[in-house]
């Protein structure tokens, strides 16, 4: 597994205003967008290009587009809805799936309560959006249902990563397949209770309200 830790002054501004308790819901979504948009933008850098034939309206030349199969983009639901837009605006031309996961916050496992992928990743380059990166558990649920169906190059972008979220991702993916996590930030810890310090709060709850 590799680690990307952005380094970029927009980046570090943007989270740092996200991370301030201050931040009205509205002000935290712009951001989130925005923040993902950089995030993409280094996520993206390996993905799989092939070359056209192209006329401009000067002369004929070669150039690069998307290569087929599409990357597609699985968001992370609820919370991972907040980056969808900011990545498909950087990959317009990816497809998108769904995974609907939450953590118990008792027993801290993970439940899957809706799946929207294709039944055949083989070939994908998938890319899983998701604001924390905390336990890891989530993340390690969802990958596994991409590798299950046959991917093999998955990018997790997350706004923030705790240590022990990456120890746990890494530990669980093994050799299995090409795996790297571009992050905002690598955090001090968790607490007692699982949350990111120094963290966002509740990224979920912060872009969209409480909801019980």
């Amino acid at each position: 597994m590799r680690l990307h830790v952005a380094d970029h002054p927009l980046i570090d501004h943007k989270l740092s205003v996200l991370r301030d308790e201050k931040t009205p819901s509205a002000v935290f979504r712009q951001l989130v967008d925005e923040l993902v948009t950089l995030l993409a933008y280094e996520a993206t850098r390996d993905v799989r290009t092939e070359e056209i034939n192209i006329q401009t309206p000067v002369a004929a030349t070669t150039g690069r587009h998307l290569a087929e199969p599409r990357p597609i983009v699985v968001p992370i639901l609820r919370a991972g809805l907040g980056m969808l837009e900011g990545m498909t605006r950087l990959l317009p031309t990816a497809e998108v799936g769904f995974l609907g996961m939450k953590r118990n916050e008792d027993t801290l496992e993970v439940e899957t309560y809706a799946n929207r992928l294709p039944d055949d990743l083989s070939g994908r380059q998938c890319f899983v959006v998701d604001p924390m990166l905390a336990t890891g558990h989530t993340l390690v649920a969802a990958i596994n249902y991409l590798l299950e169906r046959g991917a093999r190059d998955v990018t997790a972008i997350c706004l923030i990563a705790a240590p022990e979220g990456l120890a746990t991702l890494e530990a669980a993916v093994g050799d299995r397949a090409d795996v790297t996590v571009v992050t905002a930030a690598r955090d001090e810890r968790l607490n007692e209770h699982a949350y990111i310090v120094p963290g966002l709060g509740d990224a979920g709850d912060r872009l969209y309200g409480i909801v019980d």
